[in-house]
């Protein structure tokens, strides 16, 4: 081997170690914020990347969060009551202990959502995906007594992923 060829292996190498960092650099999730215990009443998320946001016991009464993505966020005992959240994306997103009282879902994403000890009373889930949400067998069968409509991003029926009768 000589020296050119020594050279070229030597930049080759270099050189796929600066790819392979940029590519780990460039696949990492963006920084998540926190709005842990803020209010927020009446804040304007709407059609934001939120995903992987901590909102616990944050106030978001009244709050525009509709076409938000919030894959993966924190909504830990949050009070949603009455925000417009039609076509927000939760799939994934911790919402034990969350209020969505009188709460906009209609065509929202629920998926794998976590979804303890939450309270939907009111709430409009006219499309909503509720698909693999576990929830309270009362609570299931209170949102099974308005459910309608079918998700225009997944195609789901909302009666069908709360298993309705």
């Amino acid at each position: 081997m000589n020296f050119m060829q020594a050279k070229a292996i030597a930049l080759r190498f270099v050189l796929s170690i600066l790819l392979a960092a940029i590519v780990v650099v460039g696949s990492m999730p963006a920084h998540a914020d926190s709005y842990d215990r803020q209010n927020l009443r009446m804040a304007d998320f709407s059609n934001r990347d939120l995903r992987g946001d901590d909102f616990t016991r944050a106030d978001l009464a009244n709050a525009d969060l509709h076409n938000a993505d919030l894959s993966g966020s924190r909504l830990f005992d949050t009070t949603l009551s009455q925000a417009d959240m039609e076509g927000a994306n939760m799939t994934g997103a911790t919402l034990d202990g969350a209020r969505f009282i009188r709460t906009n879902l209609t065509n929202a994403i629920l998926e794998g959502a976590y979804a303890f000890d939450t309270d939907f009373r009111g709430a409009i889930i006219d499309g909503a995906d509720f698909t693999d949400v576990l929830l309270d067998p009362k609570v299931n069968n209170m949102l099974c007594e308005v459910a309608k409509g079918t998700n225009p991003v997944t195609g789901r029926n909302t009666r069908e992923t709360l298993y309705c009768p």
